[in-house]
């Protein structure tokens, strides 16, 4: 990384050391990122000195320090999720007219963070706080769409619970469902959460190309396939939005 400035070169060092499971040799970093091994030992020393990454001498590796999960921490509390999604659905709902929601995975089940609504509100059972079966849900789907088949396996094994007789029952069924997903971009349940309405969602992504959330739009059934297409795309679109504001990636 020749004439990259040091401040540059102390967060490429932390951001190699987070992504590592465990402590790793400086001479492995200095490799990774091509810094020569001199430079990489004094911006780890300065590291260690400030707290943000931890020498181990007896393994002779380095791992992330105290104030780097200080700094973690801090981002947990001030929602930054939240707070860079909250415009983003309220557009959405501005140029749809209806419902937005924010949802994450928690087990097997997707808890809704945020909520937006029109103006004249329609009663669906979502709602901040409440949590749903994820593979019930257009936001838990959106979301297990990009996870590894073994972690949905663990997530959704045994017969899945319907709310209203509607959706998929079995893996199998939930794992075909998956795969028109993924492949379309966003999800769709109709009906399988509050009879009468349906909804599309598609993930957020993390730097790392992880779901970290999903947007989801919901809107009564009876709105046509043509329209259901248009805020598939919409919802798409709004994901992406989130994704970039939190300096995600799209794997």
């Amino acid at each position: 990384m020749p004439g990259v400035p040091a401040a540059r070169q102390a967060l490429a060092l932390l951001g190699a050391l987070a992504a590592r499971p465990g402590p790793v040799p400086a001479g492995v970093l200095a490799r990774e990122l091509g810094l020569p091994r001199s430079s990489t030992y004094h911006l780890l020393a300065e590291l260690v000195a400030a707290g943000y990454a931890v020498h181990l001498p007896e393994e002779r590796t380095y791992g992330l320090g105290v104030a780097a999960f200080e700094v973690g921490s801090a981002y947990l509390r001030h929602d930054p999720l939240e707070r860079l999604a909250r415009p983003v659905l309220a557009r959405l709902v501005e140029q749809t007219g209806h419902t937005a929601q924010l949802g994450i995975l928690r087990g097997p089940e997707v808890v809704y963070l945020l909520k937006e609504q029109p103006r004249t509100p329609v009663g669906i059972v979502t709602d901040v706080g409440v949590r749903l079966p994820a593979h019930a849900t257009a936001s838990g789907r959106a979301l297990l769409a990009h996870l590894p088949a073994a972690q949905v396996r663990a997530l959704c094994a045994g017969p899945l619970p319907t709310r209203t007789g509607r959706g998929p029952a079995t893996l199998r069924e939930l794992r075909t469902e998956l795969v028109r997903d993924a492949r379309r971009g966003w999800s769709v349940e109709d009906g399988e959460v509050t009879p009468g309405f349906a909804s599309v969602a598609a993930a957020v992504f993390d730097h790392t190309g992880h779901p970290l959330a999903a947007v989801t739009l919901t809107f009564p059934d009876t709105v046509d396939q043509r329209r259901r297409e248009r805020l598939g795309s919409a919802v798409l679109g709004g994901a992406a939005v989130v994704t970039t504001r939190i300096s995600g990636r799209h794997p």
